[in-house]
This record gives C-alpha cells, sequence and structure tokens, in this order.
C-alpha cells in the first residue's frame, strides 16, 4: 500500500505500531479457526492507544520536516481497519499539518470515549474521507448511519461511502475478502483525495 502511494508521487511514511513489543514477524492473518493467533492480534492491537500513536506522529512530522524530498507543507494520512481512528485524531491533533484523511473499512469510529474519531472529526479542517464496506462485523450499516448523521448534526464536511456488497478487508490483495473492483475504486478516492489537498 505505502508502495503504491509512493509510486503515485507522494513522499510516504510507514510507522511500525508495534515497535514497543519489540521485534516480531508475521505471516498472513490468522483465521477464523486460528484462536491463538487471534488472540495475538487482539493483544497486539490493544497495547496501543491514540496518545502513544499521537507521539509517534509528532517524531514521524519532525522526521519529515528535516528531508528535502518532502516538500509539500499539506500533509495527508490513510488508517486501515483499527489504525483508522489514528489518522482521523491526527487529522485534529495536528490540523496546522494534515489537510486530508482516510478511513478505510475503520473500526471504533464512534466509541464514548473523548478520542472517539466521530468526535475528532470536529476538531479539524482537513479534508476527510470515510471507505465502509457494506459488510463489516466491526463497523455495521447502523454505525455508519449514525456517524454519517452524526456528522450531518455537527456540520462536519466529511464524506462517508458505502461499498455495496463487500466484506472487510476488501482493499489488501493478500486478504480473503479482497474485491479489485472496490479497492481500485478506494484507490481512485484516496489519490484523488491526495492530490486535491497537496497543492
Amino acid at each position: 500500500m505505502a508502495r503504491r502511494l509512493a509510486a503515485s508521487g507522494f513522499y510516504v511514511l510507514l510507522p511500525n505500531l508495534y515497535y514497543r513489543l519489540g521485534v516480531m514477524e508475521h505471516g498472513p492473518p490468522p483465521l477464523p479457526t486460528d484462536t491463538e493467533g487471534r488472540r495475538h492480534i487482539t493483544h497486539m492491537v490493544s497495547s496501543l492507544s491514540v496518545p502513544m500513536i499521537m507521539d509517534d506522529t509528532k517524531a514521524l512530522l519532525d522526521y519529515i520536516d528535516k528531508q528535502p524530498a518532502a516538500t509539500t507543507p499539506g500533509l495527508g494520512c490513510v488508517g486501515y481497519c483499527m489504525s483508522a481512528q489514528f489518522a482521523i485524531n491526527a487529522a485534529a491533533r495536528f490540523s496546522d499539518r494534515i489537510v486530508a484523511a482516510a478511513s478505510v473499512y475503520g473500526t471504533g469510529l464512534m466509541t464514548d470515549r473523548p478520542d472517539s474519531p466521530h468526535l475528532a472529526a470536529r476538531q479539524t479542517h482537513a479534508e476527510l474521507y470515510f471507505a465502509c464496506a457494506e459488510i463489516d462485523e466491526w463497523t455495521p450499516l447502523s454505525t455508519i448511519e449514525a456517524l454519517r448523521h452524526d456528522f450531518a448534526q455537527a456540520g462536519v464536511p466529511a464524506t462517508v461511502e458505502l461499498y455495496p456488497d463487500v466484506e472487510h478487508g476488501f482493499a489488501f490483495p493478500e486478504r480473503a475478502t479482497y474485491d479489485e473492483p472496490a479497492a481500485e475504486r478506494h484507490w481512485e478516492r484516496l489519490l484523488a483525495l491526495f492530490h486535491r489537498d497537496s497543492r
């Protein structure tokens, strides 16, 4: 995913969100029947928090500022699945730097936490895009509709797009749920978003 963004002309940083857990090698995502594998993934995901990732994002921004190749002042970020919450929060926390942010089949988009993405979206002027899978046990249609309603009520100019007949994970080629037409559609939207806001 990072290589494709870079090949489209962007300076790209891909953070290792799990460096605090040490060096790890991973194979394919665990199958639903792989209880131990899924428990390991859950442990990894639960080890993260928005404040931790915002600290990491600050370090990434400091690094970018020292790179001559990164010449555009406006930055973009994208998060897939559980990392979508970090992309939207980064757009809020660093609203003076991040001008575009995307959530692709994001999870935890509406929670009761103060750093819930639906609340963070109100704190940024960045252009926001939410790509949502129609078949998604982590973000069901009821949540997507509630998100749309909340944005409309709060006056958040975010685009929430439903991808019909596809499942969570549709953009990753190595996933069983990969759907090429939907994946290519998400790339069109994502690249247009970043090109539009990088000028």
